[in-house]
């Protein structure tokens, strides 16, 4: 059996000690069932069978597989990426971890990063869903099946009404939104974790001439992570690059360049960080603007941060990142002769920050549960448009971007936008900003799980 259950390999040091795990995991579980029983109480269902995933296809011309992404419901429940596993889960029993040990000799699966889990489940070891479906043959009426392969599900025996219902599936998306004490440490390992690459590719730019490849291998040799270990594709883009939102076609070319903008994260146990810094180098007027703005717009999120509070609409931290970056570029003499709110009024601030403030955060990088209402027309791409409750963990983003297409649209905008065009043309090649922590919301207000291990 490929995949061990006691001493587990680390793939990064962890801070999380075993007795903290023993202790909070199991609460975790307790939590997430009773959770789980209402939902399919709800739906009138006596479980769930929750599948782990399939590897898919990259392409119809060779017989290559992308890496496993795990189902993330099954991920909410354990950490284990294995294919072609399942989770039995009905209410006042002890969950059922159907563990397959059929094995390809072209490829293994990873393994866990910890053992603190196995013994939360009844483990049956299975070859393929033959296996589990001749186990499931008494419990099948009651269930749904959860999971992205339906021909799995269809193998196992469930009928089409029963693969993955939509309703079913908001209902337990709507589980993941309140994290347990579990989760947000985790989340706040995966902080650390990500801080240390962070830490290291802004002295890397700050002593030397590096490529953008060069760096995004920095930052994944730091954080002891192959690119597949990680939340997302990082984003490493120097200069000019640092307009384009979700930047990941790294240049070769070494310079010692005016502007590093590095958004990545890592994750512990599934549950991930997102955490972005911007980091400027250079002098003279355009330098020294760009300096000021990363400083104030540094200085805002933490205003926004603190702003968090239950019962508060995150739309309304949105609207206010706005105004503040509108005062940060009348500040800086980005904008002149017009007011902040005019700023805002008239468009020219969301030509510049044309993203949302942030989104949820949990086992996925852009997790489910918090959009549950469309934004207003001019937040189009907000992922966030909750209430803000204890126990919720999103990002706090802002960012002041010069990309040049919507700069032509603020150009048409009356009186160009209220901008200051010889220097915002200036500033173009810096490209842009964009300062990402990870926000828990606690019983005592805001705790930024970012800021302890990156302040700047």
């Amino acid at each position: 059996m490929s995949v061990e259950r006691r001493g587990a390999t680390t793939r990064a040091v962890n801070t999380i000690g075993n007795q903290t795990l023993a202790r909070l995991y199991p609460l975790h579980l307790e939590r997430l069932g009773a959770r789980t029983a209402a939902v399919c109480a709800k739906h009138g269902l006596d479980g769930l069978v929750i599948h782990s995933g399939t590897a898919q296809s990259k392409t119809t011309f060779d017989d290559q597989d992308w890496p496993l992404v795990v189902v993330p419901t099954f991920r909410h429940w354990l950490p284990l990426a294995v294919g072609g596993c399942a989770l039995l889960v009905r209410a006042g029993h002890k969950p059922t971890l159907f563990l397959n040990v059929e094995r390809s000799y072209w490829e293994g699966p990873p393994d866990p990063e910890g053992d603190h889990f196995f013994a939360s489940f009844d483990v049956v070891e299975v070859h393929g869903a033959a296996d589990i479906r001749k186990a499931l043959r008494a419990h099948i009426g009651g269930l749904a099946f959860i999971g992205t392969d339906r021909a799995f599900g269809a193998a196992l025996g469930f009928a089409e009404d029963r693969l993955t219902p939509a309703a079913l599936l908001k209902d337990l998306d709507s589980t993941r939104v309140l994290k347990s004490e579990y989760e947000v440490v985790c989340h706040r390992e995966a902080n650390r974790r990500a801080a240390v690459g962070h830490l290291a590719a802004a002295a890397a730019f700050a002593d030397g001439a590096h490529s953008e490849l060069d760096l995004h291998l920095l930052y994944l040799r730091e954080t002891a992570q192959d690119d597949v270990d990680t939340p997302y594709k990082g984003i490493v883009a120097k200069d000019e690059h640092a307009a384009t939102l979700h930047h990941v076609a790294y240049s070769r070319r070494r310079d010692a360049g005016r502007t590093l903008l590095v958004d990545a994260g890592a994750s512990c146990f599934g549950y991930q960080s997102d955490i972005t810094r911007t980091a400027v180098k250079g002098s003279g007027e355009a330098a020294d603007t760009f300096r000021a703005l990363n400083a104030a717009i540094d200085a805002f999120q933490q205003v926004l941060v603190a702003g968090v509070r239950p019962g508060r609409l995150y739309q309304e931290l949105h609207d206010q990142s706005h105004l503040l970056l509108a005062e940060a570029l009348v500040s800086t003499g980005i904008a002149r002769g017009v007011s902040a709110q005019a700023l805002v009024d008239g468009g020219t601030t969301r030509k510049l920050f044309p993203h949302g403030l942030g989104h949820s955060l949990g086992v996925t990088t852009h997790d489910v549960g918090m959009k549950l209402v469309a934004p207003k027309t001019e937040n189009p791409y907000l992922r966030n448009t909750s209430s803000i409750e204890v126990g919720q963990v999103f990002t706090i983003e802002p960012g002041c971007y010069f990309i040049p297409t919507l700069l032509d649209e603020a150009r048409a905008l009356p009186g160009g936008g209220g901008l200051h065009w010889p220097l915002v043309e200036a500033l173009v090649p810096f490209g842009g900003i964009r300062i990402e922590d990870n926000i828990h919301v606690g019983d005592s207000g805001p705790v930024n799980l970012t800021r302890p291990f990156l302040p700047h």
